[in-house]
């Protein structure tokens, strides 16, 4: 199977790229910490206008109609650049109303005047049709109207108003904004089974090709800075240390996007082993992207520990989205349950 990029989707990276440089540009995260939302909101209403939101969304609903590959490319390049605000939910979210006839609201996601965020029960609680109930964490709330909530089962849209006592928390990346709230009993705005669409598989895929674009991303910053680095007249990429690193960089990021790319595949064509992929992509991804951006850190030495430099950012982002959908290690349990694919 051929995993690289056509041409059509590199016209797709190539414009995704120009905008993210040119309207969310990374000092933008810097910019924004401490103010109450990392979203500029008008950054985000062209990216919805260029169909960021949109792009797996089924054309009978105003989107382009993607296959999941297509998704997973966009969401790495969303990742390498560190594009802030709630890019994969918001389209996941379109997609669950969508197929629950609510066009209205579809029609309000897709052209970027409605934001919906995460929330994710921590520790005991219920998610279902009937209601939802527990404690959770709520990721990139702030300015929001709508929450998605995702189960092997199904997921859920519900109002951002079901989530009294809304708490701010410390967020280690500053892109990201967190918050908790207890919900003793909240009505389910929407609910659309995994039956109908496997929305927690979507979303495994996507969050793992966000981990691949990260160890992409800072693979590539710490070979650049190895071949311009210059220590006693020569560049430091010479020695073998820096070398070793960066080709290790390398082949655990080539490593997680193609497991990603065919996850996609696998999920998109509806394989009997798509979990199996869906959560490989997502284990590979997500240790390539956390040991690379690790590794990035220590080839630029003292100033990849400074604030100013980027190289932080990367491994705070990766730590994040690593715990999206499933923490690590029950990822983990949960693909070596599978056993091998047939």
């Amino acid at each position: 199977m051929d995993l690289l990029p056509s041409e059509d989707q590199r016209d797709l990276i190539a414009a995704a790229t120009d905008f993210l440089e040119s309207r969310m540009p990374i000092e933008g995260i810097r910019a924004r910490d401490g103010q109450p939302s990392a979203v500029d909101r008008d950054a985000w209403l062209e990216g919805a206008e260029l169909g960021l939101l949109t792009l797996g969304l089924p054309e009978e609903y105003g989107g382009s109609g993607r296959l999941l590959d297509d998704e997973a490319l966009l969401f790495a390049t969303l990742a390498e650049h560190l594009a802030t605000g709630p890019f994969l939910t918001s389209s996941l979210a379109a997609r669950v109303a969508a197929q629950c006839g609510d066009l209205d609201l579809v029609g309000r996601i897709s052209d970027g005047s409605v934001l919906v965020g995460l929330a994710e029960l921590r520790g005991d609680g219920s998610i279902g049709p009937e209601g939802i109930k527990g404690t959770f964490d709520l990721i990139d709330c702030a300015g929001v109207s709508h929450v998605l909530l995702v189960t092997e089962l199904g997921a859920a849209i519900v109002d951002l108003d079901e989530f009294p006592d809304v708490e701010t928390l410390d967020s280690s990346d500053p892109g990201i904004r967190l918050a908790t709230s207890t919900v003793t009993a909240a009505t389910v705005r929407h609910w659309l089974p995994s039956g109908t669409d496997p929305i927690w598989l979507r979303a495994t895929v996507l969050s793992a090709a966000g981990l691949a674009g990260l160890a992409n991303a800072v693979t590539r910053l710490a070979t650049e800075h190895a071949k311009l680095r210059v220590q006693f007249g020569r560049p430091i990429g010479v020695h073998q240390a820096i070398k070793h690193a960066c080709a290790d960089m390398a082949v655990a990021s080539d490593a997680a996007m193609s497991q990603t790319l065919f996850a996609a595949v696998c999920v998109q064509s509806g394989r009997q082993d798509a979990l199996f992929h869906a959560l490989a992509a997502k284990t590979v991804a997500s240790r390539a992207a956390i040991a690379n951006a690790g590794a990035t850190i220590q080839v630029h030495g003292g100033m990849g520990y400074t604030y100013e430099h980027n190289a932080h950012l990367y491994l705070k982002r990766a730590h994040v989205i690593s715990h999206l959908f499933g923490e690590p290690t029950q990822v983990l349990a949960d693909l070596l349950e599978q056993g091998a694919p047939q």
